[in-house]
């Protein structure tokens, strides 16, 4: 199975569009999924985001096309933040918005890897899946590094990759060399949305640009 990634979009339609053409005509195998990890909204257009990929799940299904709960759609549906906070006109359509994220799950997995917006209970180990609480499934930080239980990777958004690299000019996909992969490239600062792609069969993850799919090295080594 190959698995592509996207996270962080916060309405970046531009972005997000461009990321969607690096892996154009992908979607036609049937061991391909497209994993969104959440937090579509807060940006300079969330419903066209929104209205994106809800067109893909249409066209591809939802077990094709599997968007995430992030922190963000958690603080629109239990009313901490609207969608849209200047249009006061908007109410039916928020509505039907919210009854679409109340549905999304909070995590993925597929072969050893777990897809999720912000990460999980570690300490659990094995027992993660019912270990971890909705709140750390979506809103944990800082952002875990190192070794986790037996060979699972974990791949996760919400905290940008340069938070987690202390390098303010660094925006692309970070691997810790353990089990970790963050992806959030903090689209209002970078301008463009790091892709993932895992070979669940190979256990192999991969950049994917304009120029091809490049295996991902850990963060020490790509700027060595």
């Amino acid at each position: 199975m190959k698995i592509y990634c996207m996270s962080d979009i916060h309405g970046c339609i531009a972005e997000f569009e461009y990321a969607l053409s690096l892996i154009d005509g992908q979607m036609n195998s049937p061991d391909t999924r497209l994993v969104l990890l959440g937090d579509y909204v807060h940006g300079p257009d969330s419903y066209a985001v929104l209205d994106k990929i809800i067109s893909l799940q249409n066209k591809w299904g939802c077990d094709k096309v599997i968007a995430l709960m992030g922190n963000h759609e958690d603080m629109v549906c239990d009313g901490r933040w609207r969608i849209e906070q200047d249009d006061e006109d908007s109410e039916a359509k928020e509505d039907e918005y919210i009854a679409w994220m109340q549905n999304l799950p909070r995590y993925y997995t597929e072969g050893n890897t777990i897809f999720v917006h912000a990460g999980i209970d570690e300490e659990a180990e094995d027992l993660w899946e019912w270990g971890t609480d909705d709140y750390t499934f979506t809103e944990k930080y800082p952002a875990q590094t190192g070794k986790f239980y037996g060979d699972w990777k974990i791949v996760a958004g919400h905290v940008g990759t340069m938070v987690i690299s202390d390098d303010p000019w660094f925006h692309d996909i970070y691997y810790d060399g353990e089990a970790h992969y963050y992806i959030d490239g903090t689209v209002d600062v970078s301008g463009r949305l790091p892709v993932l792609m895992v070979d669940t069969e190979k256990d192999l993850y991969y950049r994917v640009t304009e120029t091809g799919n490049w295996l991902i090295l850990p963060y020490g080594e790509e700027n060595t």
